[in-house]
Formats: C-alpha cells, structure tokens, sequence
C-alpha cells in the first residue's frame, strides 16, 4: 500500500496552481493526482442512482414498523372493544381502531429505528452531527514516502488546501487508483505522527 496525503480546493485552477509549487520543489508530475469529488450521493455507485444499496439510518425501520404495528393494533382493538361495550357500537369499530392503531403504531416504531447508528455516533463522539462525509470539491492528492507526511500537508495548507487527510491506497500511473468517495477521510492535523507503509515509494 501507498502512503497519500490529499486536500480539497474550491477550483481546478487552485488545486493546479498548488500542483505546480510541488513541480518547483523537484516532485514528479507522476506523484501528484487532481480529480474531482461529486457531492455525497452522487457517485452513481449503482445503475438507479446513489451511493449505497441502502441508507444506513434506515436500518431497523421495518423491524420497529413490525413491532409498532403488532403493539399499536391490539391496544387499539382493546381500547375499541371498550368503547363498543360501552356504547353499545357493533363490531366495525373493533377493526377500523385496529387498522388506525396499527398504522400509527408502525410509522411510530419505525422513526423509533431509524437512524439509531447516527445517534450512536453522535452519542460517542459527543456531536449532534452524522459520520464524517467527503465534501465536493477538487482534490489533490500527493504520493508520498514515510516520513513526508508533514511536510506535504503544510505545503497543502500554505497553498490555500482545507481538509487535508491521509491514506493508505494504491497508487498506480499517477493515480489514486482505488480512491473510495464514500469512506470517511482520515483528517492530518499539524503535529500529528507520520503516517507508516508497508513499502516507501520512490519519487
């Protein structure tokens, strides 16, 4: 795996121009990498559209409608059954309380569900946020030996760079090759440790 150091920029024309103070400090054109990053769900990942086969903050929605459904509709019928004795109403109300209960019961138990692991995210990290996502823009990305990580990423920040992060990938002809849109960056902040590989790349 290759050690990458990248930041976003708002233009090509900025990301080029911090290309080119790299060029000036003897980097080789084949260590550098610019492309552009859509927005969050617009990776066409599949052929409908998207970015994922489903929304992670939808897992257990249809668990908690069953439950909410199951619950909602007897208390329901239990209480129009009351009622119906108490009135003297025929058995109608019994089904129609039962079908309204069941309804409110499932999209109760449902929003109860989902987006239980933003929460959790947000309870363990302290946030009231989602995960980190990728923003759009235009990255560059560097391919770097060990030991340089802290060097590039300030040469990024001086050149104008935000979010500047680190990675482990493969780099190959002059390009992030398995660059992941959707996986969280991994942010380089100033005094951070160089990042190790398993092999030094060769400038």
């Amino acid at each position: 795996m290759s050690l990458i150091v990248a930041a976003r920029f708002d233009t090509f024309d900025a990301a080029e121009a911090a290309a080119g103070r790299f060029f000036e400090k003897g980097w080789p054109q084949e260590a550098l990498n610019i492309f552009f990053v859509n927005p969050p769900g617009a990776h066409a990942r599949y052929p409908v559209g998207g970015d994922r086969a489903a929304d992670p903050d939808a897992r257990g929605a249809q668990k908690g409608a069953w439950r909410g459904a199951g619950l909602a509709g007897a208390v329901g019928a239990a209480l129009a059954a009351g009622v119906m004795i108490a009135v003297g109403y025929t058995g109608w109300l019994v089904v129609a309380a039962g079908a309204v209960g069941a309804y409110l019961g499932a999209l109760a138990g449902a929003l109860s569900l989902a987006g239980r692991a933003k929460r959790a995210f947000a309870d363990n990290a302290g946030q009231s946020a989602s995960p980190p996502v990728r923003p759009s823009g235009v990255l560059l990305a560097v391919h770097i030996e060990a030991g340089q990580q802290t060097e590039v990423a300030e040469m990024l920040r001086q050149c104008g760079g935000k979010d500047v992060e680190r990675a482990q990938g493969r780099w190959r002809e002059g390009r992030w090759a398995d660059f992941d849109p959707i996986a969280p960056p991994r942010p380089v902040s100033p005094g951070d440790a160089p990042a190790q590989a398993g092999a030094p790349v060769r400038h």
